[in-house]
C-alpha cells in the first residue's frame, strides 16, 4: 500500500466527510482509476513510432499498454478504419496511487514553466483531465533513447457527483493547483 493510499483512507477521508458534510463515510469521493493515454497520429506513416510509445508508457506506468484504434476513416489525415493510432494504460488500485503519487510529487515540479494546474479542467462529471506536452518529463524515460517526443493525456476518474467535491478530493490528495 502507498503512502498516498494509506493518508487517504487514514486521515484524508474522514476529514472530507466532514469538511463536505457527508454523514456516511461511503459518500466520500475516492479516485476509481487512471488513465492514461497517448495519441500518436505519426504511426499512420511509421508503425515504428507506435512500438516506441507503448514500450515509454509501459515503462512510465509499470503496466503493459494496448494499442488504440481508429473508429472511422478520415481522408484529410490519410486515416483509415481500424489503424492502430495510439496507446494507453488504465490503472487501478495501489498502482494507481503509487502513479498519483510519483505525478504530484516528482513529474509536475518538472514540466517547464510551471504555475500550476488548471482547476478548471474538470468535465462536470467529477473526472479530471491533465495534458503533459512532453512525456520525458517522467524521470523513467531515458532522454538519449527518445526518437521523438510526444504528449500525454491523464484522466483522473473519480466517483464525485459534483466538480467541487472532486476539486476537493484532489486537492487534499496534493494536486497542485492554479491560483485562480
Amino acid at each position: 500500500m502507498s503512502l498516498l493510499q494509506k493518508k487517504y483512507y487514514k486521515t484524508l477521508r474522514p476529514q472530507l466527510a466532514k469538511d463536505l458534510s457527508f454523514k456516511n463515510i461511503m459518500l466520500v469521493p475516492r479516485l476509481e482509476k487512471i488513465v492514461l493515454n497517448v495519441g500518436v497520429g505519426a504511426a499512420v506513416d511509421n508503425p515504428k513510432t507506435l512500438v516506441h510509445s507503448q514500450e515509454e508508457l509501459s515503462i512510465i506506468t509499470g503496466q503493459r499498454s494496448v494499442k488504440t484504434y481508429a473508429r472511422k476513416s478520415i481522408a484529410g489525415f490519410k486515416l483509415r478504419e481500424g489503424v492502430a493510432i495510439g496507446c494507453m494504460v488504465t490503472l487501478r488500485g495501489q498502482r494507481m496511487y503509487a502513479f498519483l503519487e510519483r505525478l504530484i510529487s516528482i513529474v509536475i515540479p518538472r514540466v517547464r514553466d510551471f504555475n500550476g494546474v488548471n482547476p478548471k479542467s474538470f468535465d462536470g462529471r467529477g473526472n479530471f483531465n491533465l495534458s503533459l506536452k512532453e512525456q520525458i518529463v517522467f524521470p523513467e524515460i531515458d532522454v538519449d533513447k527518445v526518437d521523438s517526443y510526444h504528449g500525454l493525456n491523464i484522466t483522473l476518474v473519480s466517483n464525485a457527483k459534483k466538480d467541487e467535491h472532486a476539486h476537493a478530493l484532489l486537492k487534499e490528495l496534493g494536486m497542485p493547483f492554479r491560483q485562480k
